[in-house]
């Protein structure tokens, strides 16, 4: 299934299921009269396997009613978990790792980014491939589908990165390899929009990204999350960012330094891990301007397509000072 979470008419967030080619979405909450384990996405995810048997229920008896299902251009698509439990991004691909350290430099030392591709690559730092790397980001900055997302004031350099991610669907510590599977909810886009300099500032400062990612709406999560066995092979998945309609990046999910498998087992290591949580991938090959030495404008329209999954569009509008 392919889950949502979405303004009613009411002003109220419901969970739908997408339906139909992606053109409609079936109001859950609302057929579920009341139960709450529909009251939202969250409730939903902990309420385990037994709820999403009863969801595929409910979109069996409901699908047809034209009470309850509405085309997707009538509502307003909010991302999928408005507030996750937590949210984890990991830095997974070799291209990049390296890609945007290059980039990184030649950006705070002021050089021209279209040239970028004219300095050595850096070779990939040993820890990279010795244990899963990732950082703790602000669950409570995030947008969703179609949201404008605001350019910081503090910032000159905004930018877009191409990822996807897993949703957590049972808590767990010490979870291993073998039994991680057991632990996804489903997957979803994320856009994990950057303020390359404030980032370059900071980065020095041996703590990772502040303010560099942290401003509100700069967490996008979507279009919504598809359950985990609606993709038998998530490593092998098409991939794309397009700037205005502009293809800037064909790519694919395979290649990770470690699978989300690996990294759930790594990161459970006596810490226990939510239902809920939103762990990223980080940044697929040349899905990010860093790499590719072409940022934002005000007003571009971004869009990330994930083969099986969807497309996430936002805007990005430059506030004034």
């Amino acid at each position: 299934m392919k889950l949502a979470t979405f303004v009613t008419t009411k002003g109220e967030n419901h969970v739908g299921a997408v339906i139909d080619g992606d053109t409609r979405v079936l109001d859950l909450t609302g057929a579920a009269s009341g139960d709450p384990r529909f009251a939202s996405m969250l409730a939903l995810i902990d309420a385990g396997d037994a709820a999403l048997e009863d969801a595929r229920r409910l979109l069996d008896a409901h699908g047809s009613d034209s009470s309850l299902v509405h085309a997707l251009g009538d509502v307003v698509l909010l991302s999928p978990l408005p507030e996750p439990r937590q949210m984890r991004d990991g830095m997974s691909y070799e291209t990049h790792i390296r890609k945007s350290g290059r980039g990184m430099r030649h950006l705070m030392s002021g050089g021209d980014m279209s040239k970028v591709d004219e300095q050595d690559l850096p070779p990939l730092g040993e820890v990279y491939s010795q244990i899963p790397i990732y950082y703790i980001t602000n669950r409570m900055t995030v947008a969703g589908p179609d949201a404008t997302v605001h350019w910081p004031r503090y910032s000159m350099v905004m930018d877009y990165e191409l990822e996807y991610g897993i949703v957590v669907g049972k808590t767990g510590a010490n979870i291993t390899e073998e039994n991680a599977r057991d632990h996804i909810f489903g997957y979803t886009i994320f856009n994990d929009f950057s303020a390359r300099d404030q980032q370059g500032l900071e980065m020095p400062g041996w703590l990772g990204p502040a303010k560099g990612k942290s401003f509100d709406g700069g967490n996008v999560l979507g279009p919504w999350i598809v359950t985990k066995d609606e993709i038998e092979d998530p490593y092998t998945l098409k991939a794309a960012v397009r700037v205005n309609g502009e293809t800037r990046c064909e790519t694919t999910t395979a290649g990770m330094l470690f699978s989300f498998e690996k990294i759930l087992a790594h990161m459970s290591q006596d810490e226990t891990v939510f239902a809920g949580e939103f762990i990223g991938s980080g940044t697929m090959p040349n899905g990010c301007g860093l790499e590719t030495g072409r940022f934002l404008e005000d007003g571009d329209v971004v869009e990330l397509d994930v083969e099986k999954i969807g497309v996430l569009r936002n805007t990005v509008v430059r506030q004034k000072a």
